[in-house]
């Protein structure tokens, strides 16, 4: 309490830091080669970040949107292709699909999980289907059961937008091991980070093979007389990033543990206040990295969902308004839009809709308090919304 007003608890940092990353920032100068192609951070980061995931091959690039853009290229996506992507995901989701050219085709989402509708991809499918892009929102994994049938029946591959899903899990399987290429992100809110940075994980050598040629403008490994064997760009991750995100993976599992101990006290104390209903869980998903914290105040709406979120800030809470549907947003018409008006696309969307007018999130750093600062947080939370 101060002045009356109960505030929220002093709650960790992010992002998190000790002599790991000093000593890899250290090692990388040292090395005396600053880029992958000479030095050996990156290289090592693919591989752990490989074998954590439970992946074939990862590629380091220079960050998620650049991964999912990647990613999406070596699938076939270009010009007269369509790529299936939830509404409600931060923008970079459709932009990566709309920068190559295609067109980005929004569907809704599960109320409870917020992660796609499956029957709702399923009914976007046309013969210009190049991709299906389900997004692990908040480290919930999407039904990927659902999807794979719906890739395995109409032959669409998938991309999982794993920005939020480091370390998670799927019935005992890891994102790499869902038979899938993934996206991930390392910049500064993400579960690991090196302040900017990506990843793509490959099930197999084919498409690894191709990406790496992608990620460094056509041009082979060993190439030494500029043969580029294929279009692209520099999505090159340096060596400096890559020894930080070697510390962030070593401390990634210790804090996910963390994470999975506290969401479900948190979530408890936040579903007793009346009104507030938090993001659910999908049981499938039986290790959740927890991105954010999530939850809902339904038929609050917009302004007054801004409201309450500049409240809690004032409080002392790490609290973001929702994502916005992706096509309520300017940039998302500005090419590779769909032939359909913005009322068409939110009739077709309506838990899109209701999320992004009553949806708040808790950066994931509040996770990583005491049992007792869920208790404090919760508080914070019933109180703004009594006062209000």
């Amino acid at each position: 309490m101060s002045g009356g007003v109960l505030r929220a608890p002093e709650l960790p940092a992010w992002p998190q830091y000790s002599d790991e990353e000093r000593d890899g920032l250290i090692r990388a100068l040292e090395q005396g080669q600053w880029w992958r192609m000479g030095g050996s951070e990156v290289d090592s980061l693919e591989r752990e970040f490989a074998a954590y995931h439970g992946a074939d091959y990862a590629l380091a690039v220079t960050n998620g949107t650049h991964a999912l853009e990647l990613a999406l290229q070596v699938l076939g996506v270009g010009p007269g292709t369509e790529v299936i992507v939830p509404a409600f995901t931060f923008i970079s989701s459709s932009q990566a699909a709309q920068r190559l050219g295609a067109v980005a085709v929004p569907v809704d989402v599960d109320l409870d999980t917020y992660c796609i509708d499956p029957q709702a991809a399923a009914a976007a499918v046309t013969s210009r289907t190049k991709v299906i892009m389900p997004v692990h929102m908040a480290g919930q994994i999407s039904d990927m059961d659902a999807l794979a049938k719906l890739s395995a029946d109409t032959g669409v591959p998938l991309l999982q937008d794993a920005a939020h899903a480091h370390g998670t899990r799927w019935q005992g399987r890891k994102v790499g091991e869902l038979g899938s290429v993934a996206a991930f992100s390392f910049q500064n809110g993400k579960l690991m980070t090196a302040g900017e940075g990506g990843a793509v994980t490959f099930p197999d050598a084919e498409l690894f093979e191709l990406a790496f040629l992608r990620h460094s403008c056509g041009r082979p490994r060993t190439d030494r007389r500029y043969f580029h064997q294929t279009s692209g760009s520099n999505f090159r991750l340096n060596e400096f990033s890559a020894s930080v995100l070697r510390a962030q993976l070593g401390r990634l599992a210790g804090q996910i543990d963390t994470r999975e101990q506290r969401w479900p006290v948190l979530a408890e104390a936040l579903g007793a206040i009346p009104g507030v209903v938090p993001q659910s869980r999908d049981e499938r998903c039986d290790r959740n990295s927890h991105y954010m914290a999530m939850f809902r105040v339904p038929g609050l709406g917009e302004e007054r969902r801004n409201a309450l979120v500049d409240a809690l800030l004032e409080r002392g809470l790490p609290a973001f308004a929702a994502f916005r549907s992706i096509y309520r947003s300017n940039g998302f018409w500005e090419t590779g839009a769909p032939d359909s008006t913005v009322d068409e696309l939110a009739a077709r969307c309506p838990n899109t809709e209701a999320l992004s007018a009553d949806g708040i999130w808790l950066h994931h750093r509040t996770l990583l308090g005491t049992e007792e600062q869920m208790h404090q947080v919760a508080a914070v939370v019933a109180d703004v919304m009594a006062a209000r």
